[in-house]
């Protein structure tokens, strides 16, 4: 995807973000996660714009993009899957889970399927410790999840 900014509607998208967003205290951080929420992903390209539009260092930009997790600099696929990881979930087999979701999903942790449909990625915790272990897809945390339970609430998000 180099060249994202060449696309118009991206780029009218993310001056609307800017001018909404930008004399706001936190502004850098509301733009950030609109851009990305709105793009997909934050690239060194769109963070550069971003930091030129703000009048804020690109340093600055990109020290936050890379310090919260929560920010990506890759595209990820149309679904996000999160196993947690917290010891509530570690306990009840969330690191055995998330090796057969990889396996299942032919894909790495960290890493988006072939055919771009799911990016699958450990967290530290869902908050969500009395439904170990727990899952987040997209916007939606499924607790006391089992590989078959998980294989059956993933066909909704196709």
């Amino acid at each position: 995807m180099e060249g994202i900014l060449q696309q118009p509607e991206i780029k009218t998208t993310i001056d609307k973000i800017i001018d909404q967003a930008k004399t706001k205290r936190g502004g850098l951080m509301v733009v950030l996660n609109e851009t990305q929420r709105a793009v997909g992903y934050l690239p060194k390209e769109v963070q550069s714009y971003i930091a030129k539009r703000m009048n804020v260092p690109p340093s600055v930009v990109y020290g936050v993009v890379s310090f919260y997790s929560f920010f990506t600099m890759i595209p990820r696929g149309k679904h996000l899957i999160k196993v947690c990881m917290g010891t509530a979930c570690y306990v009840k087999g969330a690191g055995k889970l998330l090796d057969d979701v990889a396996n299942a999903l032919n894909v790495e942790v960290g890493k988006t399927t072939e055919n771009g449909m799911y990016t699958l990625e450990a967290c530290r915790c869902l908050g969500v410790c009395s439904q170990a272990p727990a899952v987040m897809i997209d916007e939606d945390v499924v607790g006391k999840i089992t590989m078959k339970s998980f294989m059956e609430t993933l066909k909704n998000y196709q």
